[in-house]
């Protein structure tokens, strides 16, 4: 297994439509930078977020999700309560090749803020926009910029493939086109 490189994630997303829309270079100026770096990308967040809420003091159960227990914001800048997160989903749509998984991790500048990106391996042949849950672990509101960078994905290709892909089992979460909640 190897990580790939700009060239290869460049490659991949210009005659493969693995990312799109495709930032082919690191843009940073006056945003939270996104586009493609040395070994990955970085995505951006769109301005669709689901924000937590105790409103109704709920438990929070993935087999019994409420669906009223956030609330929705469509906003170019997002305020995450203290202690608290939001889902939001990814500016870019991802095909990922059968023989490669990634790993996605949150971009330092808000890891210093207090602010945890939490994203699930992209498996072989799963496509979608991403869903992201962003924590809020200060004491303090954080805001979130949307259009701008929030993670970074690192591309791992095997060197064989794999018996069964995200596609050959139909995952559930397969071309989510919003932000999707927990499904049983």
């Amino acid at each position: 297994m190897s990580v790939k490189s700009d060239r290869w994630i460049r490659e991949m997303a210009t005659k493969h439509r693995m990312i799109e829309p495709f930032a082919d270079r690191q843009v940073r100026e006056g945003v939270i930078s996104f586009g493609v770096s040395s070994y990955g990308y970085d995505m951006r967040v769109a301005d669709e977020f689901k924000v937590f809420s105790n409103v109704r003091a709920t438990i929070i159960d993935p087999k019994k999700f409420d669906h009223e227990a956030f609330a929705e914001v469509t906003a170019p800048v997002c305020i995450i309560p203290p202690n608290s997160i939001a889902l939001a989903r990814s500016v870019e749509y991802f095909r990922i090749p059968r023989r490669v998984i990634t790993v996605c991790l949150g971009k330092s500048t808000y890891a210093r803020c207090g602010i945890v990106v939490n994203v699930t391996p992209f498996e072989p042949e799963w496509e979608g926009f991403v869903t992201m849950e962003i924590s809020n672990t200060a004491p303090q509101p954080a805001k979130i910029y949307a259009n701008e960078g929030i993670a970074q994905v690192l591309f791992f290709e095997s060197d064989e493939e794999c018996e069964v892909s995200y596609a050959d089992k139909k995952g559930k979460y397969q071309a989510q086109k919003q932000i999707t909640l927990p499904k049983m």
